[in-house]
């Protein structure tokens, strides 16, 4: 007897292995075949394949969208029966598929993207004179993408998507807001990261920031002076929301001023010189004009003095986010571009921010009006770190009340919207406090249940604590 049973054990694993090596070869033959399939009929999104490869459990495509949209999508085996795509961040340029490897474990039909052109994510050279690839980098790109992704994965699996997501931080959380407010049909639900939503804005911001780190041509700080600072702020203010946890809850209660650690203000310990505290409260304060007037919403917020490292760091040269800047107003903002002789020391702060607003309208993610997007159901999740030194906090704040005065209101709002600040996060992750989110799992469960999230546990390898939706609820 426990011959026969044996022999029929083995004889079913042999049975379903040669099962599923069967549908595996069937699976990399479909995928092989896609490479053949003209998608150039695709309407306002034709496509061609370039490649395409059955690996593991997924069909790898490479491809592009006419005329230089490249793509990588991936459709797994075990589909959920959902799209999904994935923002890219700086300038794009290069198709990263690793940027799909989340969604593509939960089983969902991924796409990710160069965004219309080919470069490294600090090199903006690409946009020289090159309309077409502007276009294609604000709006055109994700949309188009969007159509073809769908489109492909349908003749694949030989039905729709059931649902679309998209998610994105950086680059890719203004892909996500221009989604929402100009192609509200595309995405059934958007994860928005440190939106680069007025991305001149935020180009002055960091221009303002970075050239305030330097007196004739030479960086005013250290990278030890950040600590000194910070921890002087922490001393002040990090106890404000209750409890000191080296995370200041809302920065916008702290009240610091730099002036306190005036060599002359200090008999004992390190100190600054007055230069350096005219710099610090100028990085505080944000990018203004010659009369004080603002040209950006908010500055850098108490807490964030560590990641101003970045602008040391790079202030004197052309990498990092001086270079990033430089390119940005070498290539992109001025019509016409005034090309690679101009640096960040020519920009004139009066005469200049006017300039831009022509470039500003291909580029700008802030209509605060997205009645298409909610009146289909689609939900947005915004989240922002309270001390990313990249994108200005205030920005996001801003928008979301001008958001709120446009729908109707606070309630109207939340009915589709939801904010997230996160106390001591970065630019896009990272910092002193719990940041780690998995906001597809709470947009899913809003998209697809009903379920709006009023708050989101963020976690970090210590630690772990509940965010509220913005704004807080009064205490």
């Amino acid at each position: 007897m426990r011959v026969l049973m044996g022999l029929l054990v083995a004889t079913l694993v042999t049975l379903f292995a040669g099962q599923a090596m069967a549908q595996a070869d069937a699976q990399a033959q479909k995928c092989r075949q896609l490479a053949g399939v003209d998608f150039g009929d695709i309407v306002d999104a034709p496509s061609s394949i370039l490649s395409a490869t059955f690996k593991g459990s997924a069909c790898e495509i490479d491809g592009y969208v006419q005329p230089n949209v490249g793509f990588a999508l991936r459709l797994p085996a075990a589909w959920n029966g959902k799209f999904g795509e994935v923002g890219c961040g700086g300038f794009c340029g290069a198709v990263l598929p690793q940027l799909c490897d989340d969604m593509l474990a939960r089983g969902y039909a991924c796409l990710t993207s160069d965004l219309g052109h080919k470069s490294t994510g600090n090199d903006g050279k690409w946009a020289y004179n090159n309309l077409q690839a502007e276009i294609d980098f604000a709006s055109r790109a994700t949309h188009v993408l969007a159509v073809a992704g769908k489109a492909i994965a349908e003749h694949y699996y030989s039905k729709a998507p059931t649902r679309a997501y998209f998610l994105g931080c950086s680059t890719g959380g203004r892909q996500g807001f221009f989604q929402a407010q100009h192609f509200p049909d595309d995405f059934d639900g958007i994860v928005a990261g440190a939106p680069v939503s007025r991305i001149t804005g935020v180009g002055m911001a960091n221009t303002w920031a970075t050239m305030a780190m330097l007196k004739d041509g030479k960086p005013l700080f250290k990278f030890d002076d950040m600590t000194v600072l910070h921890d002087a702020v922490l001393a002040r203010c990090d106890a404000i929301d209750g409890h000191k946890d080296g995370v200041i809850d809302d920065p916008r209660k702290c009240t610091f001023d730099a002036g306190s650690l005036g060599c002359m203000a200090r008999s004992t310990g390190a100190c600054f010189n007055a230069d350096q505290v005219a710099a610090i409260r100028k990085i505080y304060g944000g990018p203004v004009n010659s009369k004080g007037e603002k040209l950006f919403a908010g500055g850098q917020q108490p807490g964030s003095e560590l990641d101003w490292r970045v602008f040391i760091a790079t202030a004197s040269s052309a990498a990092g986010v001086h270079g990033f800047m430089q390119d940005m107003f070498r290539y992109m903002m001025f019509t016409p571009d005034p090309g690679p002789l101009w640096s960040l020391k020519d920009f004139d702060w009066d005469k200049d921010p006017p300039r831009l607003a022509l470039m500003e309208s291909l580029y700008n993610a802030e209509n605060p009006d997205m009645r298409k997007f909610k009146a289909r159901g689609g939900k947005l999740i915004a989240y922002q770190g309270w001390s990313d030194p990249l994108i200005l906090p205030e920005n996001v704040i801003d928008f979301y009340g001008l958001t709120e005065r446009t729908m109707g209101g606070p309630a109207a709002t939340r009915d589709f919207f939801r904010l997230f600040m996160v106390p001591g996060m970065g630019h896009c992750g990272g910092g002193s406090g719990p940041f780690t989110v998995d906001y597809l799992a709470y947009l899913e469960n809003w998209v697809e249940k009903g379920a709006a999230p009023d708050a989101v546990v963020a976690k970090s390898a210590t630690a772990e604590r509940t965010l509220q939706a913005y704004p807080l609820p009064a205490k």
